[in-house]
């Protein structure tokens, strides 16, 4: 039989600097801090695809590169056209070191994210976030996107500006329900405040909020980049695109082996004899649902095959979404070291990546690779003190009297508590914050020489190594992977079916 490949009845998207832009087929996922960063981004982008880059916890990762001296001068040469010179400067005295700090001298920190933000830690939120999209668009006319987390409340407008002030073309976001994002990206293309509302425990919710003249004195019009929602089900896709004020351009859909946060499983919450959540028929998305809605969507979570994209094509999709085979690439932002031994583990069979319910302090699975020396281990685990230094998944509460406090489930557990939380909501929650900025070999040193331990996530489906290492130096780049998957004869041969 021959696969009939439908194609897509439009190529391009609204949204852009420059207008329309094209419809990727391939959407390198934006996974980890720092893990999509601006060479991996670059990368995939040049191979005319889809690259992205984390937009979470930028501001950290611009002042702690910066105090190791910024090496190849590239963030100094970012914020060298960040449209407010002024802020730039301020930002380079504050924190650039020549030739970096000493070894064993702690980074030194940004304010943690709250409601109040100051107006200069908001400033270096925005231009961290054009810091590293401008360096991903750098060299190639392909789009670049940028990728968010719903929960990270506090910071997404100043983050979203950021991006947006270089030329962003697609904001994606998951872990929750973006339904301000469509308002929030039209308010601050028309030069208008962005707002989101922002969660508050036990009391009324909030409002994060960039306007840009209160932060620069000026309110550029920008160009509106298209919006992807990354969700895991058909219904709330459905309830995204029913009214024009939450309508994102497209969805990419999840499927609970992705790594990093994944949806909960819907009803009542089983776990596997492997302490995973068990995920049933409830869980799988109504792909023909999905079409009726006339969207684009992508396919998330297990893809990274010719074969899968093929059949993606097949279904409807408008193409995939890879994260794993792009974070283990050589243009990843991932430690070297680590990247090399997740590698080796990984083509050797030995490495276990699994569904942690309790990991996260979202209270959302998060997928964990083990390595030995990470956070993953549980001797590792219990020797790390708890501390809550970075605080993004920290979530505002009310207190009795009415003012905001801020708690996390993975700080101290006495903290915790005297804050009103439970002590039970505390089991088994790492620090995700300082987990993944030492994953990229930022983390935070202690006087004593004590560095911070990683915290690694990848996939389940790890497949794909099978094909891209096989030139013999047990390594592969982010343009190799393109080629992998747009390979129409290894997805023939898979299929048993020519492709036309």
């Amino acid at each position: 039989a021959v696969i009939e490949v439908p194609e897509p009845p439009d190529l391009r998207l609204p949204g852009g600097v420059g207008g329309d832009v094209p419809r990727p087929v391939i959407i390198q996922g934006g996974m980890g801090v720092g893990v999509s960063g601006w060479r991996l981004a670059r990368a995939v982008s040049s191979a005319g695809q889809l690259g992205v880059v984390s937009g979470v916890g930028l501001d950290t990762l611009l002042v702690r590169r910066l105090q190791l001296g910024d090496p190849g001068g590239h963030l100094r040469r970012a914020l060298a056209a960040f449209p407010f010179p002024g802020v730039a400067e301020r930002i380079l005295r504050l924190y650039f070191r020549a030739g970096g700090i000493e070894a064993g001298v702690p980074f030194r920190a940004m304010p943690r994210p709250s409601l109040g933000r100051s107006r200069p830690s908001a400033q270096v939120v925005v231009a961290a976030n054009f810091v590293e999209v401008f360096l991903a668009k750098q060299g190639h006319a392909g789009p670049v996107g940028v990728n968010y987390l719903e929960k990270l409340q506090m910071s997404t407008p100043a983050a979203v500006y950021g991006a947006m002030l270089a030329g962003v073309d697609f904001v994606l976001m998951g872990a929750g329900i973006p339904a301000e994002t469509p308002a929030l990206l039209g308010s601050l293309a028309a030069g208008r405040p962005g707002e989101v509302t922002v969660s508050v425990q036990g009391g009324a919710p909030g409002k994060a909020v960039a306007a840009p003249e209160e932060l620069f004195g000026a309110a550029p019009e920008l160009g509106r980049p298209s919006f992807l929602a990354i969700v895991s089900s058909n219904m709330l896709a459905s309830y995204l695109a029913r009214d024009a004020r939450t309508r994102p351009d497209g969805f990419v859909v999840e499927s609970p082996i992705a790594g990093g946060h994944n949806a909960p499983p819907r009803g009542r919450l089983a776990l596997d004899a492997e302490g995973q959540p068990v995920y049933g028929p409830r869980d799988v998305v109504d792909l023909e649902k999905m079409s009726e809605l006339g969207l684009p969507y992508w396919l998330a979570g297990g893809q990274a095959s010719p074969r899968s994209l093929l059949e993606a094509l097949r279904v409807g999709a408008a193409g995939i979404q890879v994260g794993s085979a792009f974070a283990l690439c050589r243009e990843s932002g991932l430690d070297a070291s680590l990247r090399q031994a997740l590698l080796e583990r990984a083509a050797s069979g030995t490495l276990a990546v699994r569904a942690d319910p309790l990991a996260s302090p979202t209270g959302f699975p998060f997928q964990l690779a083990s390595l030995p020396g990470t956070v993953a281990d549980d001797e590792v685990y219990s020797k790390r003190p708890r501390v809550c230094d970075v605080g993004y998944l920290r979530a505002p509460y009310a207190r009795p009297d009415g003012t905001i406090g801020y708690r996390c489930p993975a700080e101290p557990v006495a903290d915790y508590i005297r804050k009103g939380g439970r002590a039970e909501d505390a089991v088994g929650r790492r620090c995700l914050c300082n987990g993944l900025i030492a994953a990229i070999g930022l983390g935070q040193r202690a006087r004593g020489g004590d560095i911070e331990p990683p915290l690694l996530t990848l996939g389940q489906d790890l497949s794909f190594l099978g094909d891209l290492l096989t030139d013999g130096d047990g390594d592969y780049t982010a343009a190799d992977v393109v080629g992998y998957l747009l390979d129409t004869h290894r997805a023939t041969s898979a299929a048993g079916a020519p492709y036309r």
